[in-house]
């Protein structure tokens, strides 16, 4: 029989969209054993909930199954029941409080874009380095398992050499024109629009599935500048082509004023003897077609990932009972906590700090293309450079 490890004590920052899946997912963990069960990683024991306001921190506290709010994220770094530090809150909460945890010994998970800038993401990677804490950007599209089956394809040359990826992410909240402002409509908040809120995630899939990104080249536009309630001065669309440092080519779409598109997110990848496509909105199915290999009249095959040999499935549920899109957010929490009881490294199967910075580093270069006009390289550096 197994020994569990002592519970982790969890404090996050935030309790809105993410702020949910993040709890839900730690309380499934938390729970007993079964499907998407700890396991062997540590348990997860919600500890402290911090919001802006104290009533509502309170009322979403007992919600969300934390045992206490407040509205100090000091002081819930200072907390010694607290070891993981969990920042869901807007972009511009993510530097200082995370780097405080950090300092103070404090595993941190963050959610992305982990900086507004590269110059903030790549402090607070430098500082997690520093601290020698466990450190994970909350990349969870990385967490499905028809993304990770894509993936050990691709890693095991079932495609070939990769030639083109094709990663688009639609959504259609800011469609309307009189659709209110909110901060992720601001630069000084969020630092970027489209790019930082929707672009950040087709670079860390590219990156992780293919490979680094060499050059970029990008156009952008801002549909609407005043919305109820302020004024926009970020992008509401981003169209860019891409160039990989093992020599592929690729194409990045993403906009939040797509009509009909909710929460769109497709990804295609050519090599050199098949494709792999992937569509957010039948997130357990990966098509599929490999030079010699079966497959249906119009070429691509479906693959529906929840037999027991495909990724994540053996937590779960019997053949063919499909998953849903909360399940990468108890993966990749269920990661993060083992890593911390183990001090098994969290890449490459997920993403860290330096992750978060280099994707940065790409969503910053975007912008500066779209803004002069021309291609731009980014330039990665060293931790503490």
């Amino acid at each position: 029989m197994s020994v569990r490890a002592e519970p982790i004590g969890v404090a996050m920052l935030g309790a809105a969209f993410m702020g949910r899946a993040h709890a839900h997912a730690l309380r499934i963990l938390g729970g007993p054993a079964g499907p998407g069960g700890p396991g062997d990683a540590a348990p997860p024991r919600l500890e402290v909930l911090v919001g802006r306001d104290a009533e509502r921190a309170a009322t979403a506290a007992a919600g969300l199954g934390f045992a206490r709010s407040t509205t100090d994220w000091q002081a819930a770094i200072a907390d010694p029941a607290v070891h993981l530090f969990d920042d869901v809150g807007p972009n511009d909460q993510h530097a200082e409080p995370i780097i405080a945890a950090a300092r103070a010994g404090k595993h941190v998970l963050c959610e992305k874009p982990l900086g507004r800038t590269a110059d903030e993401a790549h402090a607070m990677w430098t500082a997690a380095h520093e601290a020698g804490v466990v450190h994970a950007t909350a990349f969870n599209h990385r967490w499905l398992a028809a993304v990770r089956h894509a993936h050990d394809l691709i890693a095991a040359g079932r495609i070939g050499a990769v030639r083109h990826v094709r990663v688009r992410y639609l959504q259609d909240w800011l469609a309307d024109p009189d659709a209110p402002w909110s901060w992720r409509l601001s630069r000084e908040r969020s630092g970027s629009g489209v790019i930082g809120d929707l672009g950040s995630h087709l670079v860390d899939l590219c990156r992780h599935l293919v490979g680094e990104i060499d050059e970029v080249s990008a156009l952008t536009r801002t549909w609407t500048t005043e919305r109820p309630g302020g004024t926009v001065d970020v992008d509401d669309s981003v169209d860019a082509t891409l160039t990989f440092a093992g020599g592929a080519t690729g194409t990045l779409s993403a906009s939040r004023v797509s009509h009909g598109r909710v929460n769109s997110l497709t990804l295609e990848i050519t090599g050199e003897s098949g494709t792999i496509l992937f569509d957010l909105e039948r997130l357990n199915e990966l098509r599929l077609i490999v030079a010699g290999e079966p497959s249906t009249e119009q070429g691509l095959r479906t693959i529906l990932v929840t037999d027991p040999g495909h990724p994540f499935l053996r937590d779960w549920w019997p053949p063919g009972h499909t998953l849903g899109w909360d399940v990468g957010f108890v993966h990749e929490l269920h990661h993060v906590l083992q890593a911390i009881r183990t001090g098994e490294p969290i890449t490459p199967l997920g993403a860290d700090f330096e992750d978060g910075y280099r994707a940065a580093e790409v969503c910053d270069a975007l912008v500066r293309s779209a803004a002069g006009g021309r291609p731009v390289r980014p330039v990665y550096r060293a931790v503490g450079a």
